[in-house]
């Protein structure tokens, strides 16, 4: 069961929790073996036999494999009539390409490979209210599961869409969320409008002339160019970008040259980096200015520049009406002092953006991070784990969505 950190006295809704609670430790214990058995975007094909199983067992009307590859839709029909409502909600399950250091029972068995986001804990919340729904059935309309591979740079959700993803479930609306170590247990966030930037890859590619490090009066050095390019472009922001937008450029790796040869000039260097902006007019504004800067930047060295601008995923923009109606249903599990409206926007990213492109919904933030350290490690690193703790309010949520919006 929860620790008393874990979730604040419960309100109207506690009922899901409570019935959630009674299975918590086979949650756990599934949550956990997802863990020990970490599979990157696409190659989900372990996690998605066992979420597959799991849900059979759980008792849903019908669980579709092959949607995006990997991914699979479970359906479940409530006790109503013939309503044609429907719900749709999220959960992703790949893992991460880093080196897992914990020292756990559950700790990855794949080198190289490991559940560094939380993927795991989000499937398993999402089990855990399929579980629930398929129990009690206290809701008229039907229930769409969506469990979705490769988030981490693979663009799943996309790729589900593309499969059909919303023509075969038409669903109303769609929710999804996502462990936040830094805020407490208990505790739920999201925001209407930009809830999560969106995440463009720069390439820059400069060519000048090389030659001897002793004579470089006989060069164009690139290396040269690509830190006044570096300098000029962080500009963009302070000079181009009103104050009241916001955007980030963060030239993240540089290559030129060999480390071996100290006295050797290059003739190409290259910088890669990322761009994050909420506002598209912000983002056409961005990648404009980089073309102009590091074209004007590179001829006045004798250079060339080009500039490689990959959108990779939107901005994450919750719904209005969506964003109201679940903190009205986070409210009512764990009372409007732990319910974050207005959570302050995020420079992540996240895919769950191309389902809001397509349907009306919100994106929300469920504290994991105890007083006790227990959740408090930071996404993507090496010790991080999905703290168990939380897995039935996670559930919980996800099934009064349905509850309360499908009465």
């Amino acid at each position: 069961m929860m620790g008393s950190q874990a979730v604040p006295t419960l309100r109207a809704n506690g009922r899901a929790f409570a019935q959630i609670s009674q299975f918590h430790p086979e949650l756990t214990a599934f949550r956990r073996d997802l863990h020990a058995h970490p599979e990157l975007g696409f190659e989900e094909v372990y996690t998605a036999a066992r979420v597959k199983e799991a849900l059979q067992v759980c008792g849903v009307d019908a669980v579709h494999t092959g949607i995006g590859k990997t991914g699979l839709v479970a359906t479940i029909k409530g006790r109503g009539g013939n309503s044609t409502r429907m719900l749709g909600l999220r959960a992703d399950m790949d893992a991460l390409p880093m080196t897992e250091l914990n020292d756990f029972a559950w700790k990855s068995s794949k080198p190289g490979l490991m559940h560094g986001c939380g993927h795991d804990g989000h499937t398993a919340m999402l089990v855990g209210a399929a579980r629930y729904l398929a129990e009690t059935r206290n809701f008229d309309g039907t229930a769409v599961l969506i469990f979705q591979p490769g988030e981490e740079g693979y663009a799943g959700a996309r790729v589900m869409i593309q499969d059909g993803l919303f023509e075969r479930f038409p669903v109303q609306a769609v929710y999804s969320m996502h462990n936040w170590p830094a805020m407490r247990p208990g505790t739920v966030g999201l925001t209407s409008g930009p809830m999560m930037a969106s995440a463009d890859r720069v390439t820059i590619e400069i060519s000048g002339r090389g030659g001897h490090g002793a004579h470089p009066y006989q060069t164009i050095d690139p290396v040269v160019v690509a830190a006044h390019i570096i300098t000029a472009i962080q500009s963009i922001v302070s000079r181009n970008v009103r104050a009241t937008e916001s955007a980030v450029i963060s030239i993240c790796a540089m290559q030129a040259g060999d480390l071996g040869a100290m006295s050797v000039v290059p003739g190409k260097a290259t910088l890669v980096g990322t761009v994050r902006t909420f506002n598209p007019a912000v983002q056409d504004l961005v990648e404009r200015r980089l073309n102009e800067l590091c074209s004007a930047v590179a001829l006045g060295f004798g250079a060339t520049a080009t500039v490689h601008y990959e959108r990779i995923y939107p901005a994450t923009i919750n719904s209005a009406e969506e964003t109201r109606f679940a903190g009205d249903v986070a409210e009512s599990l764990v009372g409007p002092d732990h319910v974050v409206r207005d959570l302050e926007p995020s420079m992540g990213s996240e895919d769950f953006s191309f389902m809001l492109q397509v349907k009306p919904g919100a994106y929300m933030r469920l504290g994991q991070g105890a007083e006790n350290g227990v959740g408090s490690c930071l996404l993507h690193n090496t010790r991080y784990d999905f703290n168990d703790d939380v897995l039935p309010l996670g559930a919980a949520l996800y099934a009064g969505l349905v509850e309360q919006s499908m009465p």
